[in-house]
């Protein structure tokens, strides 16, 4: 089963070494043993398109909810949803205080 783990903006000091290092272990864990499929950050402000009949509109970001925003994500590979939960909760604890997200991802 493979799961979207995304992470959202917090008001936390910026990271500190400890956390570089600690996050670097994780990934390392986590590619060693074929879990982490990919991750990285995105920009903060995006572009948004809505379609609506045959109108389509395009609005650049930053938008006004954006501790709504996903700042990360990593696609890991797992046997379970308690397994995602898990790992999710590992990284919590890495990182500190915030909101992460996870949603099963469907298709081949």
């Amino acid at each position: 089963m493979r799961y979207l783990m995304m992470s959202k903006p917090s008001d936390t000091a910026a990271p500190d070494e400890n956390l570089h290092v600690a996050m670097g272990k994780f990934i390392e864990e986590l590619t060693a043993a074929g879990i982490l499929l990919a991750t990285g950050g995105l920009e903060p402000g995006g572009v948004r398109i809505t379609s609506s009949g045959d109108e389509i509109t395009v609005t650049d970001g930053p938008f006004a909810e954006a501790k709504e925003a996903v700042v990360g994500f990593a696609l890991v590979e797992v046997r379970s949803r308690e397994e995602a939960i898990e790992l999710t909760r590992r990284f919590r604890r890495i990182v500190g205080d915030g909101e992460s997200v996870i949603q099963q991802v469907f298709g081949p």
